[in-house]
């Protein structure tokens, strides 16, 4: 089989190496037919935003999309921008772009939540504020996908206000100890690795009193529950940590830089959603939606057609704007207030998908006759509700846009400049 090495083709053009990329593709994948260009009934209908699998089934897929993550790191694929230090190619971003497009001509495994926060979120926050320690020992098995990661910072007590966290580090020597509770962590229960902030100084307001760590998940003190969803899966899961004890050397970036930390992360997460990263579309794609109307004979319905305009016009702009949030990400490092306008096209993406399905179905999104194709909807309208909570809800990327990018005055808060033990809760 040929091995087509991207890390040794760095003077190439964008040409140069989407053929090296086509060529390789062709050796180790086979061609795929693009959502909604497939005979009706032909392979498979799933349009889920969250999974709906046992244990398993998930663990399965996990492993069979970090198999092949290896298989295209190993071959000088899998972080085509990333510098050679961390196993990549250093190539520049329309490189990635074009491996990208690539590989959607290619059937790859699905799509999965823990795998995109190991390689898109944790990282490159590693990347950002990790030490070299850390650095070198953690980035090559988040990027070959060695060992996947969680993010560990929802609480029942703090959820869009994630600044209001109440999960304590208390520091011991050299080591830190650890109290609290995270909620919603996807994929926790498969991760190696988590991201966790936590308050580690109650004694000053709240965004300035926390800490990052990065902690292995098999420590004594941790325990996972997973959390049943509506749409049937077990993606969620909540996290306790009862007297968990981690050294000071897992510490990420500053005492009391946690909420930067997190930010960045958040910001990265932002910049990932709906980006069209990977060549699996989470919740269906306008294509699919087209087909359904036409099989079912709504396309000739003027709201059908409307709806199916504006979702196509939809998904340019969200292509268009992704591209811009990752040219101001190449300039800055991490992505800018972009990727909040970003998130909210997904969210409204997801949502305005749903409604139509559910007008193109009727009653047969709600009753399962064995149809293909149909039903299947079903859990897409059931897990995009989530998507609106997903890296901060809607309600915060608004604000978001609103200060940082319109310069508009910030919401009042009673809690400015008050020490966080004295918030009433």
């Amino acid at each position: 089989m040929t091995t087509h090495n991207a890390a040794t083709r760095r003077e190439t053009s964008v040409d140069e190496f989407s053929a090296a990329a086509h060529a390789w593709l062709s050796d180790n994948a086979k061609p795929r037919t693009p959502p909604g260009h497939a005979a009706w009934g032909a392979g498979p209908d799933d349009v889920s935003v969250f999974h709906d699998l046992d244990f398993a089934a998930e663990r399965n897929l996990l492993d069979e999309a970090m198999a092949w993550q290896r298989t295209k790191f190993d071959a000088g694929f899998g972080a085509v921008q990333w510098p050679v230090e961390f196993g990549g190619a250093a190539l520049p971003a329309a490189c990635e772009e074009a491996f990208d497009e690539a590989e959607a001509e290619y059937e790859t495994p699905g799509h999965h939540e823990t795998f995109s926060v190991t390689l898109h979120l944790v990282a490159p926050t590693l990347r950002t504020f990790g030490t070299a320690e850390q650095q070198r020992e953690l980035i090559p098995r988040f990027l070959r996908t060695t060992e996947l990661c969680c993010q560990l910072f929802s609480e029942p007590g703090a959820g869009s206000d994630l600044a209001g966290l109440s999960t304590r580090a208390v520091g011991d020597g050299d080591e830190w100890v650890i109290n609290g509770q995270k909620t919603w962590s996807s994929g926790a229960r498969f991760a190696a690795w988590g991201e966790l902030i936590c308050r580690t100084d109650p004694t000053v307001p709240k965004h300035a009193g926390q800490t990052a760590f990065i902690v292995p998940m098999d420590a004594p003190g941790i325990t996972i529950v997973p959390i049943r969803q509506m749409s049937g899966g077990a993606s969620f899961n909540e996290v306790f940590f009862d007297d968990v004890r981690i050294p000071d050397r897992l510490r990420l970036g500053d005492v009391g830089q946690g909420w930067k930390v997190a930010l960045t992360t958040l910001g990265f997460e932002r910049g990932a959603s709906g980006s069209g990263r990977g060549a699996q579309a989470v919740g269906g794609s306008w294509a699919q939606l087209h087909q359904l109307a036409e099989q079912v004979g709504a396309n000739s319905d003027p709201i059908v057609r409307d709806d199916l305009a504006r979702l196509y016009s939809l998904d340019r702009i969200r292509d268009l704007l992704a591209g811009r949030v990752a040219a101001a990400a190449r300039t800055s490092g991490t992505p800018g207030p972009e990727a909040s306008l970003g998130k909210l096209l997904w969210t409204q993406w997801m949502t305005t998908a749903g409604d139509l399905a559910a007008r193109i179905l009727g009653a047969h999104v709600c009753a399962d006759t064995g149809e293909w194709g149909t039903y299947a909807w079903a859990k897409h309208v059931l897990g995009a509700p989530g998507y609106r909570i997903a890296g901060g809800s809607d309600e915060i990327q608004h604000n978001i846009i609103g200060e940082r990018v319109l310069g508009l005055p910030g919401d009042v808060r009673v809690d400015r400049n008050v020490a966080f033990s004295d918030v009433p809760r």
